[in-house]
């Protein structure tokens, strides 16, 4: 049977919000699947596709160091960013108006039970995004997200990525630059890594791009990749 996404644009909303509203979806399927697994319920749990931008925030992941934030408590102030430390895997990152963030909460006994390959699934849909926009993206060894000049000696990132799974649901996603503002980058060693840049659509084309296109496209081959189909009721 082909698994079924609901799909919701958040567009602009606080960090905060937006997390309590993905715990809350998670929270409430692995509990739908707790009572499917005891026989309490013949109801399938429910898969989600959530699409937003944040206004300026860093966050960091249960397995960074905040050694990586360069930014004080007033120097936060200053730049309106706020801080927080959450519970998906990965470094530090920041998300801002202008990059795309994607937040599917699946319930990966409806696809395959791979984490490596969901993630995987997930920055093949943005490589094949970006290859509708003319831009060449890829993956670095030993690395999570998009790269582009993926093959050469400066490789640049262009989508970050960091995820939580519990019982197979999944939660978090990915932050990818399209209009981004890059000198938020400056105040952080992204995902820990010092020695990498962080790029965008608009910088690669040199000029800004539709974020409703690319949300399109991106939806689209999210949905290729994982062959699902979407039911686009409100949740």
């Amino acid at each position: 049977m082909t698994p079924i996404v609901q799909f919701q644009s958040l567009g602009l909303i606080d960090y905060k919000e937006a997390w309590d509203y993905q715990e809350q979806l998670f929270k409430g399927t692995i509990d739908e699947k707790i009572r499917i697994r005891n026989g309490e319920s013949d109801i399938s749990t429910k898969n989600y596709l959530l699409f937003c931008e944040h206004p300026h925030v860093y966050t960091l992941g249960k397995s960074g160091s905040e050694e990586n934030l360069l930014l004080s408590t007033d120097g936060l102030e200053e730049k309106e960013a706020q801080f927080y430390k959450i519970n998906r895997g990965g470094d530090i990152t920041y998300h801002g108006p202008g990059q795309l963030v994607a937040y599917p909460i699946f319930d990966l006994d409806q696809f395959f039970t791979d984490i490596h390959k969901y993630m995987r699934f997930l920055e093949e849909a943005v490589i094949l995004t970006l290859n509708e926009f003319g831009i060449r993206g890829g993956r670095v060894d030993g690395l999570t997200g998009v790269w582009l000049d993926f093959e050469g000696d400066h490789p640049r990132k262009i989508c970050a990525m960091g995820v939580k799974s519990s019982r197979w649901v999944t939660m978090h996603g990915i932050g990818f630059n399209v209009n981004s503002d890059l000198s938020y980058f400056s105040n952080i060693i992204p995902c820990g890594i010092d020695d990498k840049t962080v790029t965008s659509m608009q910088h690669e084309l040199g000029h800004e791009v539709s974020m409703e296109h690319v949300a399109r496209v991106l939806k689209d081959k999210l949905a290729d990749q994982f062959h699902y189909d979407y039911d686009e009721r409100t949740i």
